[in-house]
């Protein structure tokens, strides 16, 4: 009796196994989430900064902080043409930060090259990542000109 219970068990999981293997699986997603992940993407492919390192060479606040803030900028970027400077309003102060570093060990290389005219400390911030060169995403099939 208990072999024959255990057959037609044995039996019935067989045949249900066969008959799912047939039939099709239909999965409706939330409207609500591929909205969601709509604007996720979008968001990304607005924002174009990465995680990284700035060096800070200035707080002002006060009269005319903002004035010197720019002055300080302008002057920055005539000693150093190739590094980006940024001037961040931070309630209620002016900061110039400078430089887009990947790493902490790049923004100290930085730092050690202009702490003796410019005074300042590494950040976290968020940088503009250099545009990969042409070289690195075009086909090699495509002639440069």
């Amino acid at each position: 009796m208990k072999r024959s219970l255990l057959f037609l068990a044995f039996s019935f999981c067989i045949l249900s196994f066969a008959s799912a293997q047939n039939s099709r699986l239909t999965i409706t997603g939330d409207v609500a989430v591929n909205a969601m992940v709509e604007r996720h993407i979008e968001f990304n492919n607005r924002v174009k900064t990465i995680p990284g390192y700035r060096v800070q060479i200035a707080s002002f606040s006060g009269a005319n902080s903002k004035n010197s803030a720019f002055s300080l900028r302008d002057r920055f970027m005539y000693d150093y043409p190739s590094v980006q400077a940024y001037i961040v309003f931070e309630e209620p102060n002016f900061k110039v930060k400078v430089g887009d570093f990947r790493t902490r060990l790049e923004a100290f290389a930085f730092l050690q090259i202009i702490k003796d005219v410019y005074k300042g400390y590494i950040i976290k911030d968020n940088i503009n990542p250099e545009p990969p060169a042409v070289e690195d995403y075009a086909p090699d099939d495509l002639e440069m000109e």
